[in-house]
């Protein structure tokens, strides 16, 4: 496993992402035991970086990460996080991320999403708040756009920002992505394998459960859906078969290759992938270790560029009308 530094808080290249292990609508049913050997086999692969929030399943990630992962404390390292942008409300949410989590801290405290109510200036005091009284170690964000980073950056040094990045969701790349390493804000990347679609486990559009059928990628016709648009289906299955196609060729697993090929991006430090068996998180572990050719890299690109085109600059996976400005 490699590692890396996020704001001197030293972290493995792949984050063991845990919504996926609620067993909610989007993933299905989940056995307690599989999430349990799961995250014990991640620390066996070198992995020290673990992601959850207080909405994932309502708190229980947090709570079985905290009931796994408490007696390790500075062994290990816990982002999470909230979507309170209110100074109390805020508090109050770390406060009990913390009970579940049975910690004294959280390293990384994410601002889930940004919101267009509550200024960023009461949000920040109450993360200085809890950063002065060591709740955590220091505040990120997730899904912020130039405009909400440029805005937050005269509040706070924001140094690492989480982000739907893929090779079939590229969208970051046209704005967010040059913004971030400008101002030298780290990439965490978030749906990575683009919700099981790079795994190849699923060889069309029909094969996919509603849940995980949510995104732009799909008819606006899905059950699910919530934007207004046709989709990119025939896109999406046609690059996912010229990806595999490259994994034949060179060897390398499709989920590996997908992995790797993010780490190998400028700006991008570590990858947050979810794994609901002991099989997957051996596979995402060794995605650190893989060293991809300029060759390949530059053939990764060209296979997705039609659907980066199609699917644009909008950088929200799931609206038309972006929440990430």
């Amino acid at each position: 496993m490699k590692y890396t530094e996020i704001n001197g808080i030293k972290v493995s290249k792949i984050c063991l992402g845990t919504w996926n292990i609620t067993g909610d609508s989007t993933w299905g049913y989940q056995d307690e035991k599989d999430s349990i050997e799961t995250i014990k086999v991640a620390l066996d692969c070198g992995i020290n970086f673990f992601d959850t929030a207080e909405a994932y399943g309502d708190g229980y990630s947090e709570e079985l990460l905290g009931k796994l992962l408490s007696p390790l404390k500075d062994k290990v390292v816990i982002a999470s996080k909230t979507v309170k942008a209110k100074y109390k409300e805020v508090i109050c949410a770390c406060e009990n991320s913390l009970k579940r989590l049975k910690r004294e801290w959280i390293d990384i405290y994410y601002i889930h999403w940004p919101n267009r109510e509550i200024p960023f200036e009461e949000t920040v005091r109450a993360m200085e708040k809890l950063e002065k009284e060591g709740k955590i170690k220091m505040m990120a964000v997730s899904n912020f756009g130039v405009k909400d980073l440029s805005e937050i950056l005269k509040l706070y040094p924001v140094k690492l920002n989480q982000l739907a990045y893929s090779l079939l969701f590229r969208a970051i790349e046209y704005e967010i992505l040059p913004f971030c390493i400008e101002n030298k804000i780290s990439i965490a990347c978030y749906s990575p394998l683009m919700e099981g679609l790079l795994t190849g486990k699923f060889k069309s559009p029909e094969e996919v459960p509603d849940g995980r059928a949510r995104t732009r990628h799909f008819s606006k016709n899905r059950p699910l859906s919530k934007h207004q648009e046709e989709g990119a289906e025939q896109e999406t299955f046609k690059t996912i078969e010229e990806i595999r196609k490259i994994s034949e060729e060179t060897g390398i697993p499709m989920v590996q290759i997908s992995l790797s090929y993010l780490l190998h991006k400028k700006g991008v430090e570590v990858v947050v992938v979810g794994a609901r068996k002991k099989k997957q998180v051996e596979e995402n572990a060794k995605s650190s270790e893989i060293t991809l050719s300029p060759d390949i890299i530059e053939t990764l690109d060209r296979i997705t560029e039609n659907l980066k085109n199609k699917l644009g600059k909008n950088p929200d996976m799931w609206l038309t009308n972006s929440r990430i400005r």
